[in-house]
């Protein structure tokens, strides 16, 4: 089984109690069963708190969020209890893996890094330099025929995204025209429509679909081009992968291209149009888009029966 990840991804470090987005409010957190019976056996007032403060619904442990949708054991200077108490390797996997995310292939699993959490837009969309795979395990590969053919097209896709002879946004043009693929005829507006239809957490993302409602164009600006480029790379490795489950390559890159169109209408609505509007705007996006598997397939069925 080979490990395969973007080059940026040994260089992730969680920014803890600087994080102004975390990732231990406002989120479900399961519990793995193997951390759940440890957590069963601490003592003491940790072990008291621990078990006053997780519940078991149909058969998953989690911890019991507070009023303000807190994990109990996030602390006022915004850093773990259990993690000082009993040190990082007491989290359970979710806690110790976000914001990781995982492709499976045959004898191939691709790991990247999410979009939602703050330290990891920082990294990715700061990066200047063309994005390679690198292998982290070189165990023997066999791929599938399928897999194959998904791998050599995505390459050809990234060449179109990273070759800066071109703007970002025609480039844009250029993955729609290589892949054969149209984009619903909807204006921005109507767009905004359909992302409000769309289940949402955050009202702060209300207001940014309110300002892409008066959007009628888009325009990157130079400054940011290469932060676009990083944002658009990232899409095609984290989305094409899924065209394994549901054999729709055209949605996958649809909703790649079409999400950097959406990021960029909204940012030219914004009163600042820099690299921190940006990044504050690409996490929010990644947050009620791509951690609903539900809005995915929403905006991934639009797009498929555009193309089908």
């Amino acid at each position: 089984m080979k490990l395969i990840a973007p080059d940026y991804y040994d260089k992730f470090s969680c920014i803890a109690d600087r994080c102004r987005h975390s990732c231990c409010v406002g989120w479900e957190i399961d519990i793995d069963e193997n951390t759940y019976e440890y957590y069963k056996s601490i003592g003491g007032e940790l072990g008291k708190a621990l078990q006053a403060n997780i519940a078991v619904c149909d058969g998953t442990a989690n911890f019991t969020l507070d009023e303000n949708e807190r994990c109990p054991f996030l602390e006022k200077d915004g850093l773990c209890r259990l993690i000082k108490e009993l040190g990082e390797s007491s989290l359970c996997n979710i806690c110790a893996d976000h914001p990781r995310f995982r492709s499976f292939y045959s004898q191939r699993t691709e790991i990247g890094l999410g979009l939602c959490c703050e330290a990891a837009t920082d990294l990715i969309l700061s990066q200047q330099h063309k994005v390679t795979l690198v292998t982290l395990e070189d165990d023997e590969e066999t791929l599938t025929e399928d897999e194959e053919y998904l791998l050599k097209y995505r390459n050809q896709l990234f060449a179109i995204a990273q070759d800066r002879d071109f703007t970002v946004e025609e480039r844009l043009e250029n993955l729609l025209d290589f892949c054969g693929i149209d984009l619903p005829e909807k204006s921005f507006s109507e767009w905004a429509e359909i992302y409000l239809s769309l289940e949402r957490l955050d009202e702060e993302w209300t207001d940014k679909l309110n300002l892409l409602k008066k959007a009628e164009t888009y325009a990157i600006p130079s400054s940011l081009e290469i932060p676009f480029e990083q944002l658009l790379v990232y899409l095609l490795y984290r989305h094409i992968p899924s065209a394994l489950d549901d054999g729709d390559i055209a949605s996958k890159i649809g909703f790649s291209v079409l999400s950097v169109r959406i990021i960029a209408a909204i940012l030219s609505r914004e009163e600042k149009q820099d690299f921190e509007a940006l990044k504050q705007l690409v996490r929010l996006y990644s947050s009620e888009i791509e951690y609903s598997q539900e809005n995915l397939n929403t905006l991934w069925d639009l797009l498929y029966e555009q193309n089908d």
